[in-house]
């Protein structure tokens, strides 16, 4: 098969345009033994953008770079390009999962063989439905065919030489909607959704955690395993959860009755086990704790050591002797210091706080649960004496009603009383006096009971405000002693030559360690007073402070607490015991 071509190098140009290597009609380089008067290599059909298997596509064009279309020749009929200066054909918008085609413009002496001939080179053809009116529908076998179509909308055709008009045409390509291609895409589209659910379903089951195991149901044999399990602490929990499945079921029965309580008590064996981890670990937690203020206290000295260097260095002898730059670093680290540090103090002097809080609190708690613990009593004999007062009163209306039933059937029977029934009427009769005489003592039992009730919730109430008043009565007995130490009409040198105190700065020293010993009534070791004093005066020292409360005896004490390692001297506040014997 031969095809003319008016120009050796038509296919090169026009898959140059489609950006494509510029090929020979074989697909090769061209060569220079190239035979213009063939038109093509011997032995090798020529190679078009619509050759079938190629799956050729035109790229995305940009749209300011003009579309050159090359002349393409059929067998029975010349397809010729149109104008590139005129705008490309309107299309309608295409129909979901498309593979028909209208074609329009065909010549009116055009066959089915041609349109066959023409398109099949797009791809393969599944039908063709063609009109009397110069149009035909053609339906391919994949949707890329559909795209490799519509590149021929616009094109002019020609069959073989003929100018009649007859013969002649302009295709217009567009999409079509047909029944067949949406229910293929919609059965692809099933299918997608259907592949999709699955992967999520295996997806879903393959994170989802297992299920547990069924649990088996009670048998002799089963009993006996479940326990045995029940003694080991490995197979604890297991044994533990078929028993309350078993239980739950409905499983206990009076022949079964005694391996299920075998089982509890196997059960409340493990309470103390539980109870004694607990314990360990609470240890151990306060064994971490007592480390970790170890480590903080630790931290702290060598906060301290490091604050100290800055402000030696921070004195005239050696603060002369570095440079501007150096001075500035020094003062920004000694800032820092300081500034971690008094973090990390206040840190420690949150746990000691909450320690002491913890201390006070617990002792606060005993007296209070002590107060609870009778009146708690105190309600549970007044509820346990209400429920055998309502018991003794329904057994009253009981007797009461069998005696009403006897005497109705002595009048039915109209005739003598037996003497067993007279001995029955007299029990009876005796029983309820006793019932009655019991009630009545219940009764006082329980408003005396009441009464003793009453009266401790008024001795509570007494006992609050005397503390109420007690406290009322420090605070101004604490205000008195600064007035009277304020109005004192002693002369100044009197007192300067009397007093332990020297001078202004000692007596502000007393005053805040006063204030500080009385917020802490369990006392506070001299480091601990030390470090609230250093938060306003870094100069203080603490051998100066010791010395202070040392003389002043009537206003603090020394006191030794703690037992072993954990012996400790605290400094207690005792103004208000010296101030009695002063």
């Amino acid at each position: 098969m031969t095809l003319p071509m008016s120009d050796p190098t038509a296919w090169a140009t026009a898959m140059n345009n489609l950006g494509m290597a510029p090929l020979g009609i074989a697909g090769q380089p061209i060569l220079p033994d190239f035979d213009p008067a063939l038109g093509m290599m011997t032995g090798i059909p020529p190679i078009t953008p619509m050759m079938p298997g190629l799956g050729i596509v035109p790229p995305p064009i940009p749209p300011d770079m003009p579309v050159v279309k090359e002349i393409i020749h059929c067998k029975s009929c010349t397809l010729f390009p149109p104008n590139p200066n005129l705008p490309p054909p309107a299309t309608r918008e295409r129909p979901p999962g498309c593979k028909t085609v209208f074609v329009g413009g065909l010549p009116e002496n055009g066959t089915e063989q041609i349109i066959v001939e023409v398109f099949e080179q797009c791809g393969e053809i599944i039908a063709i439905r063609k009109s009397k009116k110069n149009f035909c529908h053609i339906r391919f076998a994949e949707e890329y065919m559909v795209d490799k179509a519509l590149y021929l909308s616009g094109y002019r055709i020609r069959l073989g030489s003929s100018t009649d008009k007859k013969d002649t045409g302009r295709l217009h390509v567009d999409f079509a909607q047909a029944r067949d291609d949406l229910y293929e895409w919609e059965c692809k589209q099933r299918m997608l959704a259907r592949e999709e659910r699955h992967r999520r379903r295996m997806e879903e089951e393959r994170l989802r955690p297992p299920s547990p195991p069924p649990v088996v149901h009670y048998s002799d044999h089963e009993c006996s395993i479940v326990a045995e399990k029940l003694k080991d602490d490995s197979k604890f929990s297991e044994a533990v959860q078929t028993l309350l499945t078993w239980i739950e079921r409905g499983e206990v029965n009076r022949r079964s009755a005694n391996n299920f309580y075998s089982m509890i008590q196997s059960a409340n064996s493990h309470v103390r086990r539980l109870v004694n981890e607990k314990a360990a670990h609470e240890k151990d937690m306060e064994e971490a704790k007592e480390k970790f203020k170890q480590a903080l206290s630790g931290i702290l000295i060598q906060f301290e050591q490091i604050v100290a260097v800055y402000h030696s260095a921070s004195k005239q002898k050696a603060w002369d002797h570095f440079t501007k730059a150096q001075r500035k670093n020094i003062s920004v680290w000694c800032k820092q210091a300081e500034e971690i540090r008094n973090i990390h103090n206040d840190e420690l002097m949150g746990i000691r706080r909450e320690e002491e809080m913890e201390m006070s609190d617990d002792e606060i708690e005993e007296t209070t649960e002590t107060k609870e613990t009778e009146e708690s009593a105190l309600v549970s004999q007044a509820e346990a004496l209400k429920e055998e007062n309502d018991s003794l009163r329904w057994q009253l209306d009981a007797y009461r009603n069998e005696v009403e039933l006897l005497k109705q059937e002595q009048g039915k029977a109209h005739r003598e009383d037996d003497p067993n029934k007279e001995q029955q009427l007299k029990l009876l009769q005796q029983a309820l006096q006793g019932m009655q005489q019991h009630l009545l003592k219940v009764q006082e039992e329980y408003k005396r009971k009441e009464a003793e009730l009453e009266k401790i919730k008024d001795d509570k109430l007494q006992v609050e405000k005397m503390l109420e008043n007690l406290k009322e009565k420090q605070e101004s007995c604490a205000s008195r002693l600064c007035a009277s130490s304020q109005e004192s009409d002693y002369p100044l040198e009197k007192t300067m030559n009397s007093s332990p105190v020297k001078s202004e700065r000692e007596a502000l020293l007393v005053g805040i360690i006063s204030t500080f010993l009385h917020v802490h009534p369990f006392g506070a070791s001299i480091e601990y007073i030390c470090s609230y004093l250093h938060r306003l005066d870094n100069k203080i020292c603490t051998s100066d402070v010791e010395c202070l409360m040392s003389r002043l005896q009537h206003t603090f004490k020394q006191e030794m607490t703690g037992v072993g390692a954990s012996l400790e001297k605290r400094w207690k506040f005792c103004g208000f015991e010296g101030l009695k014997l002063t």
